[in-house]
């Protein structure tokens, strides 16, 4: 997925009310709106380099979004809004081992009155997890907060192979040079108990890291998931 335009360095300075984040560029100080509703755990260090988009579209409050972060663990994207984006990309691209030969893909497939998932690829349901944390070198973790409907969509995809589809989560890890990926079971262990009872009943997990730059953010490799008990 390539950035309609470079991406603008700057300084972080603080985010705050969830959606907000002040940033200092070239020695002005701008407002972005944070497309993430998580915790950013480990991401939010005062004087961080980060990068922004620019819209200039007249309609929107903040012409400023917040995209990439460099932490100590490397570059992490932080805009949970391009996370289908990138896999949509990588599904058109044949990246994604496991999809290599679907034949039609249909994003936000509603698979019932109060669940959509985020494609349907012939009879393969996939759900997209965006992963920021990682607290120890090398390893993505998710989530970074507690996430009820990331339960919930554990819990319907395995309603859905009862009815025949075979239903994937994929952790799109978007973390540089990450290796391994788990569940933060310490963060919610409903998550991880949700998790282990959707494996055994036959859900599919992946785990794919992404390479950043300022110009675009892509699917890279797929890396090791390790299970805790």
């Amino acid at each position: 997925m390539k950035f309609t335009s470079t991406l603008i360095k700057g300084k972080l300075i603080k985010r705050y009310k969830r959606f907000f984040a002040d940033i200092k560029v070239n020695n002005q100080l701008i407002t972005a709106h944070c497309p993430n509703t998580g915790s950013m755990m480990g991401l939010l260090d005062e004087g961080n380099e980060v990068w922004v988009s620019k819209n200039d579209n007249p309609k929107r409050k903040l012409k400023f979004t917040l995209e990439i972060i460099n932490t100590q663990q490397g570059l992490v994207g932080v805009n949970t809004h391009r996370a289908n984006r990138i896999v949509e990309h990588a599904l058109n691209n044949k990246l994604i081992d496991e999809f290599k030969n679907i034949q039609s893909i249909k994003p936000e497939f509603k698979f019932s009155n109060d669940t959509r998932f985020d494609f349907k690829c012939d009879n393969k349901l996939l759900e997209i997890k965006n992963v920021t944390l990682s607290r120890e070198k090398k390893t993505g973790e998710f989530p970074d907060a507690i996430t009820t409907r990331g339960s919930k969509h554990l819990i319907k995809l395995i309603e859905s192979i009862k009815k025949g589809y075979k239903a994937y989560v994929l952790f799109l890890t978007q973390i540089q040079n990450i290796n391994y990926f788990k569940i933060a079971k310490d963060i919610d262990n409903d998550y991880y108990e949700n998790y282990i009872i959707s494996k055994k009943a036959g859900v599919k997990f992946l785990a794919y890291r992404c390479h950043l730059s300022s110009k675009e953010i892509k699917i890279e490799n797929k890396i090791k998931i390790i299970d805790e008990r």
